[in-house]
Parts: C-alpha cells; sequence; structure tokens
C-alpha cells in the first residue's frame, strides 16, 4: 500500500470533482451546493510507475502488480468545524484516519460553481481550515495537559516527557503554527505521536486551476505555492476539469493526445502522487520473478528485514539476505541471470537500507 490521503477543502472547492477524476470512478457526488459528501468516500488507484513496466519486460514476468494509495474524499469544512459547525465532527474524526492532507483550494475566478464565501481567495481559506485543525488541536490537547500533570505529580517519569511535549504544542499552536513545525528530539517522537494531532499531518497543497491555466498556473496558484514553500510544504497545480476530462478518455493515446495539446507532460494524479512521496518521504522497490513483478512502497531509510516484512512476516521472520540490483541495471544487463553472471548482484544483510528503485529477491528460511 502506498499511503492513505484524505482530499480536503471549503465546499465548492472542486473536491469532489477531484476525487473523482483521480479515482476515474462517480463514486463521490460533484454538486453545487456544500456537503455534497456526506460520508467519506474511498477510491485506490494504482500509482503509475514505468520502472515497474520496464522490470517486468526483462524478467518475462507475465502479472504487473503496481503499489497502491487510497484517496478518501472527506466532507467539505466550514468555519466553526472544531466546535461541530457544519459536518465539522464528522470532518476531524475522518482526517485523523489519514497519513497525509490534500487540502484543494480553489485558484479558478468564475463557472458555474459559487464559492461557499462568494469570494476566491485561496489564501484566506487555506487559513480558514488550517484553523480550525489548530483549534482542535489545542482542544485535545487541553484535555490532555490535565491528565498528564495529574501524572506527574505521580513521579510518572513518562508522563514529564509527554507533559513537556504537550506544553510544546500547545506553543506553537498557540502562536498560529500548526504541530508539524515543532523541532522534535528522539525521545520526544513517539509520544508526539501518540498525541495524534490533525495538524502533524503533512499537508500537501492542491491549487485547482481553470483549464488555461492547467500548464503554468496563475496569480492564485501562485500564491498558494508561496504559502507552501514558507510552511515546508508541497503543492501541486490540477485542473480538476482537466483530469474529470482525462478520466473519460478510453485509451493511452487519447490521453497523451489531449494532454500534449494543453502542454502537459502528464496527468495531475502522477505529479500528485509524487508530490505525497515527496512529502512522506517513501520509496518504491520492487520483486520480479517469473509469476509477477511487482511494487512495494516503504518510508525512506526502511531497513531489507522491514521491506521483507512489507511482503510477509515469514519472510522477515527467516531472513537470510536480499540479492539486490538498481532497476536500470537490471534492464541494461538484460535480466536477472546476466546481472548474476556479470556479478553485479549484491548480497545484502538485513540492516541494509533499500534505495529507491532497488530490484529484490529474499532468501529467507523458516
Amino acid at each position: 500500500m502506498g499511503f492513505r490521503c484524505g482530499i480536503v477543502g471549503l465546499p465548492n472547492v472542486g473536491k469532489s470533482t477531484l476525487f473523482n477524476a483521480l479515482t476515474n470512478t462517480a463514486a463521490a457526488e460533484a454538486a453545487n451546493y456544500p456537503f455534497s459528501t456526506i460520508e467519506p468516500n474511498l477510491g485506490r488507484v494504482a500509482v503509475p510507475d514505468d520502472r515497474l513496466a520496464a522490470v517486468a519486460e526483462v524478467v518475462r514476468s507475465p502479472e504487473i502488480v503496481p503499489t497502491q494509495l487510497a484517496f478518501v474524499d472527506i466532507a467539505g469544512l466550514v468555519a466553526g468545524a472544531n466546535t461541530g459547525e457544519g459536518l465539522g465532527n464528522q470532518f476531524l474524526a475522518q482526517i485523523r484516519e489519514v497519513d497525509a492532507i490534500a487540502h484543494v483550494l480553489r485558484c479558478f475566478d468564475g463557472g458555474d460553481v459559487v464559492h461557499v464565501a462568494g469570494r476566491v481567495d485561496p489564501i484566506a481559506d487555506a487559513e480558514i481550515v488550517e484553523t480550525e485543525l489548530m483549534l482542535a488541536d489545542l482542544a485535545s490537547l487541553e484535555r490532555r495537559q490535565e491528565a498528564a500533570i495529574k501524572r506527574a505529580r505521580g513521579g510518572d517519569a513518562d508522563a514529564k516527557t509527554v507533559l513537556e511535549v504537550i506544553d510544546k504544542a500547545i506553543g506553537a499552536l498557540g502562536a498560529g503554527r500548526p504541530a508539524r513545525s515543532l523541532a522534535l528530539d528522539a525521545a520526544e517522537r513517539a509520544p508526539f505521536d501518540q498525541l495524534q494531532l490533525l495538524t502533524a499531518k503533512p499537508m500537501l497543497y492542491v491549487a485547482n486551476v481553470d483549464e488555461d491555466s492547467a500548464a503554468a498556473g496563475n496569480a492564485f496558484s501562485r500564491a498558494v505555492a508561496d504559502r507552501a514553500e514558507r510552511a515546508g510544504g508541497e503543492t501541486v497545480v490540477i485542473s480538476a476539469a482537466i483530469e474529470a476530462e482525462v478520466a473519460q478518455l478510453a485509451n493511452e493515446a487519447e490521453r497523451r493526445e489531449f494532454l500534449d495539446a494543453l502542454g502537459l507532460a502528464e496527468t495531475g494524479l502522477v505529479r500528485l502522487i509524487g508530490a505525497g512521496y515527496r512529502l512522506l518521504g517513501l520509496i518504491t522497490f520492487f520483486t520480479a520473478g517469473p509469476k509477477q513483478a511487482r511494487a512495494w512502497t516503504l518510508p525512506e531509510g526502511s531497513r531489507a528485514v522491514e521491506a521483507a516484512a512489507a511482503i510477509h512476516t515469514d519472510f522477515a521472520r527467516g531472513f537470510i539476505r536480499a540479492e539486490t540490483i538498481a532497476w536500470d541495471q537490471l534492464v541494461a544487463i538484460g535480466g536477472e541471470q546476466a546481472a548474476r553472471d556479470a556479478g553485479i548482484m549484491r548480497q545484502e544483510g538485513r540492516d541494509y537500507r533499500v534505495r529507491d528503485g532497488d530490484v529484490i529477491l529474499f532468501r529467507f528460511n523458516v
């Protein structure tokens, strides 16, 4: 599994239209009124990766299994959500379950869809959503703070660390900074993660532009990119309308011709996935054999034994070694046997740090 990405935003910014296009489904109702997404809609999509097809071809794997990610279309948020306004309680509960947030911001004028606030201002929209998340986190932390104080006074050493982390987070939020901005040491990371703060989740800004701005963006999307850069985040410029059209085209040739005419090198889905992987620090490794070639996703820096566990716990439990080669080396030399004959298949131990694009054969014994 790649990652689980929650698509959020104010009502009528193109959130559900984008979800439908990205997942190539009509599961979410895209309508010109607030809260057309009453329940979270889940869509799984294959992660496009040309490297996997190249590996499968050279290894002659008859089946290709890409890694997947899940998009969750979450009900639109309004000001006051942290106190339950609109569908705030649902929104906040649903967002806790995702790995990253794709915050869709309206970056186009006109059209038939009316903005909930009657104006187009993506920066103000971003501030509304992020303020609601920060207020919800503050309320949660203040409740936890009381319990942590009592335990710390009783001599609980772990509670003292938790309390220090809570105090840091409250300080940041009170100053208008999200929890993800905190600098934490190794001892603080685990208690911080256990707090499950909404503003600790990585945020990816999705600037939803008109069709004419899809290739180069516009003033609205550039303002969003500036904001994201200051916050150390990622921005993707997408036209939900174009993505919806691409999703209806029958084959790859038609999609390529359509994108070329618009000056686009790739779909918004590909760019969104790439930005999400960078934001979360994810890498891809491959396994390939006579039955199938498959892509797997791991956090950057993962060890070989952790990669083995991603496939099956038995692989990790009985780990012997990982026979490894970079995907482009494998393709260039013409396959696994040629790589062995040339002596370029590496024998790696359980603590080897897996690299993006590695092709790995795990040897294990249980």
